[in-house]
C-alpha cells in the first residue's frame, strides 16, 4: 500500500459498497461510519449518493427509444474528431463523411475541409512517429509491399506488432533500404536480428547499414513456393485422364492403315508412361514437402545440425527429379540451395534458448529437447498424453516449470515476416487516402495503427493494449489526445 495515498483511496470496492448501503439505510450515524473507517463525512455522503443513484436506476421505468440518453457538446473540435474516427476507424471516404454529417447532423461541410483536417493531423502524427524510441525492438520483421504498383518499405516488431518503418519509395534497392534503416537507427533501432525474404535490395541495404545484425530467412514465402510446386503437379495429374481419353479417341477415329495405327498406339503407350511417371513425381514432391514442413521448418523440431542434413537431402532429391517439362522444380531447388543457412537461422536461436533452459534447471539438454518435441503433438491425441506422463515422471517436480519455459521460448522465437503481410491487408482498406493525401498518408496510418488498442487478439496479452504500450510497457494517452484533441466523456 502506498503511504502517499489517503485511507479513502485505499478502500476496496466491497468496503465502499458497504459504506454506501449503510449511509442510505441510515441505520448508523454518518459520523460513526466516518470514524469507523477513518474517512471524512463528505466521503461517506458520496458513497451514499452513489448507492442511491444505483437504486434509482434499478427501479426506474425502462427508457423508450426516444428518451434522451445523454447530450453531446458538438464543437468544431468534436466534429474534427468525428471526421478522424470515420476515416481511420470506419474506413469512410471523404464523400461518405460529407454525406453522414449532412444526413445525421444537418451540417454542410466540404471535401476540402476534411482534407485540410487530415493533412494537419498527418504532420502531428509524423512527429510522434519520429520521436518514438525503438531500442525495445529485439526482432524486426521487414518486407516490401506494393500499393498501386509502388513499393512500400515495411518494418514491424515481432513481439509488439509496432510498425517502425512504413515508407513509400520509388525504388527498393540497397541505397533506399540503407537510408531508411539508418533513420530507424537514429531512433534507437538495434535488434538482435531481423527476418526477411530473399529480396536482394533489402538484404544488401541492411548489410550496409547494420553489418553486425544478422538477417534470418522468412520460412513463409519459401514454404508457400514449395506448396505451389506440389499443387501444380497435383493439378497436372488430375488432368491426366482427360489427356489419355483424348489420345484414345484420336486412335479410335483414325483409319485402319497399319502404319498409322501402330504410330498412334506407340504414342498412347508413351502418354500412359508419362502420366504414370507424373503420378510418381507428384507423390515424391508431396512427401518431400511434408518432411520440409514437419521436420525441417517446424518450430518444435530437431537440432540445427539434423535440420541441415535433412535440408540438404531434400535439395538433392529435388535435383534428381528436375525435368524440362516442370521448370518450377528447378527454380524451387535453386531457391532452397541459396537460402539454407538463412532459413534455418531460427533453429540456432532456438537451440541456444533450450540450452539456457537446461542450464537454469540443471537438466540434460536432451530432456529439454524432448519437452520441446512434445509440442509437436496435438493435445487431443493419446500420443501427446502418453508422452506427457512419461516426461512428467522423468522430470518430477521440474516438469511444469520446464514445460512453461519451453512454451514461452517457442512463442518468442519467430520464423517468418508474415506479420508484415497482415499489416498489408489492413493498409489496403485505406487506398483512397493515397489519392487525396499522397504518400504522407502512411505517416498517419503508422501512427494510428501503433496507438489504437486491440479489441481482440489471438494473443490474450494484447487485448486492450496498443502496439506502443506493448513495446514500451507504459500506458500512453488515447491516440486522439496525442493529436491534441480532448475526448468526450459522459458525465
Amino acid at each position: 500500500m502506498n503511504p502517499a495515498l489517503s485511507v479513502a483511496a485505499c478502500l476496496s470496492p466491497a468496503t465502499r459498497k458497504e459504506i454506501g448501503l449503510k449511509a442510505v439505510a441510515r441505520t448508523v450515524p454518518i459520523s460513526h461510519l466516518a470514524d469507523q473507517h477513518q474517512v471524512s463525512r463528505k466521503f461517506v455522503y458520496q458513497q451514499g449518493d452513489k448507492a442511491q443513484q444505483a437504486l434509482d436506476e434499478s427501479f426506474s421505468p425502462s427508457q423508450g427509444d426516444d428518451d434522451v440518453l445523454f447530450h453531446l457538446p458538438v464543437t468544431k473540435h468534436w466534429l474534427f474528431q468525428l471526421i478522424l474516427g470515420l476515416v481511420l476507424i470506419c474506413h469512410s471516404s471523404y464523400r461518405g463523411v460529407v454525406e453522414l454529417l449532412r444526413d445525421l447532423f444537418d451540417i454542410s461541410i466540404s471535401v476540402g475541409t476534411i482534407h485540410n483536417r487530415l493533412q494537419a493531423t498527418v504532420e502531428k502524427a509524423a512527429e510522434v512517429n519520429h520521436s518514438q524510441n525503438l531500442s525495445g525492438i529485439n526482432v524486426g520483421l521487414q518486407d516490401e509491399i506494393f500499393h498501386a504498383d509502388k513499393p512500400v518499405l515495411v518494418g514491424v516488431d515481432a513481439a509488439s506488432t509496432y510498425c517502425y518503418l512504413l515508407k513509400s519509395v520509388e525504388r527498393r534497392d540497397e541505397d533506399t533500404w540503407g537510408y531508411h534503416l539508418l533513420d530507424a537507427m537514429e531512433q534507437g533501432f538495434d535488434p538482435d536480428y531481423t527476418i526477411a525474404d530473399g529480396g536482394s535490395g533489402l538484404r544488401a541495404g541492411q548489410k550496409a547499414a547494420m553489418p553486425a545484425v544478422p538477417c534470418h530467412g522468412d520460412v513463409f514465402h519459401i514454404q508457400q513456393q514449395f506448396e505451389q510446386v506440389a499443387n501444380g503437379l497435383v493439378r497436372r495429374v488430375q488432368g491426366g485422364p482427360a489427356r489419355l481419353l483424348k489420345q484414345a479417341q484420336k486412335m479410335a477415329n483414325t483409319s485402319l492403315k497399319e502404319v498409322v495405327a501402330q504410330k498412334l498406339l506407340s504414342q498412347q503407350l508413351l502418354a500412359e508412361q508419362r502420366e504414370q511417371a507424373l503420378v510418381c513425381l507428384t507423390q515424391d514432391v508431396k512427401t518431400l514437402l511434408g518432411w520440409f514442413s514437419h521436420d525441417v521448418l517446424a518450430l518444435a523440431g530437431p537440432p540445427l545440425a539434423v535440420r541441415q542434413e535433412l535440408f540438404d537431402f531434400i535439395v538433392t532429391e529435388l535435383k534428381q527429379r528436375e525435368d524440362e517439362r516442370y521448370p518450377a522444380i528447378r527454380k524451387l531447388r535453386k531457391a532452397l540451395r541459396s537460402q539454407r543457412d538463412q532459413l534455418l537461422a531460427f533453429s540456432g536461436v532456438l537451440d541456444q534458448k533450450l540450452s539456457d533452459i537446461a542450464d537454469s534447471f540443471r537438466l540434460p539438454l536432451q530432456a529439454v529437447r524432448e519437452v520441446c518435441l512434445l509440442h509437436r503433438k496435438h493435445k487431443t491425441s493419446n500420443a501427446y498424453w502418453q508422452r506427457w506422463n512419461q516426461l512428467h515422471s522423468q522430470l518430477s517436480g521440474k516438469f511444469h516449470s520446464v514445460m512453461e519455459a519451453v512454451r514461452k521460448t517457442l512463442e518468442e522465437t519467430p520464423r517468418a515476416s508474415s506479420m508484415v503481410e497482415n499489416l498489408n491487408s489492413r493498409l489496403r482498406n485505406y487506398f483512397f487516402l493515397r489519392r487525396s493525401l499522397g504518400d504522407d498518408y502512411l505517416n498517419l496510418l503508422q501512427f494510428f495503427l501503433n496507438h489504437r488498442q486491440f479489441m481482440r487478439s489471438q494473443v490474450p496479452e494484447r487485448v486492450g493494449k496498443s502496439p506502443k504500450q506493448l513495446l514500451t510497457g507504459e500506458v500512453h494517452p488515447h491516440w486522439l489526445e496525442l493529436l491534441g484533441f480532448e475526448r468526450f466523456q459522459r458525465a
